[in-house]
């Protein structure tokens, strides 16, 4: 298995979670071919099945902790 850092695809708010609609943050590619998303919480809950199964693990979960960069405020 590998887990993919720099993603050739990110995540969008547009993917969701195949187990409860939630937005993805994890895609799993899998071995026999096509891929899984999980929002961070399924994810988690089937990390351990998921990595027997998956040929990479594109995980951006660091979007949940990640601080937005500030609006730049031009006062004039």
């Amino acid at each position: 298995m590998t887990t993919v850092l720099t993603p050739a695809t990110p995540l969008t708010a547009g993917d969701r979670c195949d187990r409860c609609g939630a937005q993805a943050y994890l895609r799993v590619v899998l071995i026999s071919g096509g891929e899984l998303l999980f929002c961070a919480h399924h994810g988690r809950k089937f990390q351990p099945e998921l990595k027997k199964i998956a040929a990479e693990i594109q995980d951006e979960t660091e979007k949940l902790t990640a601080t937005p960069a500030s609006a730049h405020n031009d006062e004039r």
